[in-house]
């Protein structure tokens, strides 16, 4: 069996690596422009893509499928409405990179999905037992 520590850290780091990918590599034009209007296919289908690139974490710390089902479910609820939330408020207040409460949100976005990330690595180790 792995290491649980190693086994933590290690999907940690495929959730940073995939974080980059999804976040800044894969996501389109169509998808920052819109992940602010609630329900646009734009938005759930960035929120998809992220819940595909967590899959190899399942292969660092297998769990039941019904477990992996809930956590990737709640990646795919919780990175949504974080995103739109920091979209809509950038939109709603007008904040743009030249004000600091834009990189305000920004730096909030990106500590929550890290949160989320954390949580899911707890939830992995704790059911992988």
């Amino acid at each position: 069996m792995i290491d649980p520590t190693f086994a933590a850290l290690a999907v940690l780091t495929v959730f940073q690596v995939k974080h980059v990918i999804c976040d800044y590599f894969l996501q389109t034009t169509n998808q920052l422009q819109n992940k602010g209007r609630y329900g646009h296919p734009a938005g759930l289908i960035h929120a998809g893509i992220h819940v595909l690139g967590s899959l190899p974490v399942f292969l660092i710390l297998p769990v039941s499928l019904p477990a992996a089902a809930l956590i990737l479910a709640f990646e795919f609820v919780v990175h949504y409405h974080i995103d739109w939330l920091k979209n809509d408020l950038t939109r709603r207040y007008g904040w743009e990179t030249k004000d600091k409460q834009y990189w305000w949100a920004l730096g909030l976005d990106q500590f929550a999905h890290q949160l989320t990330y954390l949580a899911m690595t707890l939830a992995l180790v704790l059911l992988s037992r």
